[in-house]
């Protein structure tokens, strides 16, 4: 378990969105959100997270270029990789039935390891925030917003 007091977890899409997507309407706020998160030094994503970036962008990339994705988007970022980010551990312990679980709750597999991940590894974080918050609510046992109510909140 991780000490997750305060910390942001982000989603995904919004690395995506961000090394990808340049023209998307959502483009301003989301560089806002990972702004303020570098700054406050309390973010962090999933190890699964991590590997979904790499999945999604590996269709462009070489072996090399995964690699460096892989090691160089925590410090780009300045977020954390919970419960790890090194590339030699083994995945998060989660059993069938803690990803069944959240499957049950009306969730794919990608977004159950997620909810199971959360929940396990990091069940004090402050909130989620993705695009596809409609995905996650009533899922996770913290706040789930989009980058925009984040960015609304105030919060610092």
């Amino acid at each position: 378990m991780v000490a997750a007091s305060g910390l942001t977890l982000v989603d995904t899409n919004v690395f995506v969105i961000d090394l990808r997507y340049w023209r998307d309407r959502n483009f301003r706020a989301n560089r806002r959100l990972l702004d303020r998160i570098a700054r406050d030094g309390d973010g962090a994503t999933t190890l699964f997270n991590l590997l979904e970036v790499c999945g999604i962008l590996s269709f462009n990339l070489n072996a090399l270029q995964l690699r460096e994705l892989f090691f160089h988007l925590p410090a780009r970022y300045g977020i954390r990789i919970v419960p790890t980010g090194d590339a030699e551990r083994a995945l998060p312990e989660l059993t069938a039935g803690e990803v069944l679980q959240a499957i049950g709750k009306k969730a794919s597999l990608g977004d159950a390891l997620l909810v199971a991940t959360i929940d396990k590894h990091v069940p004090g974080a402050a909130r989620f925030v993705s695009w596809d918050a409609d995905h996650f609510r009533g899922k996770l046992s913290i706040p789930v917003l989009t980058p925009g109510e984040f960015l609304r909140s105030g919060r610092r």
